[in-house]
């Protein structure tokens, strides 16, 4: 990761950090100028700091996941996750918080403290993500016409990787139908686009070339 990655990252975590510090001061400031003794205000500080522990223990959780988010990065600005229940792309690590934009523009917002204490799934991290659907077919068809007219449409799909190998082949038997599985590579930005690109030229193209389908229970 370059440097101004990691410059990208802290800033928001830092900027949300430096301005709870400053009013903290800022109200220590205002109790000095009116001549409000320190000590007393130290001993309130101190009791109110015992209470806010109990009342805001999952804020500090909160805090404490932040850190230890940036620390050993689990993900990174702009990388897309899996973590409680949400998918998304990162687009802020909060002192608190971290922010996830979905794919059908809506903002997620989830406790950092959640976030880093639960399974998380980075799947942009590696660069290139699989791809995985059946497709079912007839008993009666013809597994090596279908399978090569499988392999015809994905070689012509855009954004379809050439390595690893593409993968095309009988993955199960059911009551009313073989099915056939198909494997392919893509870079994570494209995985929708060419999900749905290559289902509906696979299907098409079955149809197009006699390939039987089952018929509906």
């Amino acid at each position: 990761m370059s440097r101004q990655q990691v410059h990208s990252s802290l800033q928001p975590f830092f900027l949300s950090l430096v301005i709870t510090g400053l009013y903290i001061a800022l109200i220590i400031l205002v109790f000095y100028t009116i001549g409000f003794p320190l000590s007393v205000f130290s001993t309130i500080i101190g009791s109110f700091v015992v209470a806010a522990g109990l009342a805001l223990s999952g804020t500090f959780q909160n805090f404490a996941g932040g850190i230890l988010i940036l620390l050993l990065k689990p993900f990174d600005l702009d990388d897309s996750i899996v973590a409680q229940g949400q998918e998304g792309k990162v687009i802020s690590i909060q002192i608190f918080y971290t922010v996830l934009l979905t794919a059908d523009n809506k903002t997620v917002i989830i406790p950092n403290g959640k976030l880093f204490n639960e399974v998380i799934v980075n799947v942009t991290r590696e660069g290139k993500r699989r791809l995985d659907f059946d497709v079912k077919l007839a008993y009666a068809a013809d597994i090596d016409k279908a399978k090569q007219v499988m392999l015809d449409a994905i070689k012509s799909t855009k954004n379809v990787l050439t390595t690893p190998a593409v993968r095309v082949g009988l993955i199960g038997l059911d009551s009313d139908s073989i099915r056939i599985t198909v494997n392919v590579w893509v870079e994570p930005a494209y995985f929708l686009d060419v999900k749905i690109a290559l289902m509906e030229k696979i299907i098409k193209d079955l149809g197009a070339a006699g390939i039987n389908f089952p018929k509906p229970g």
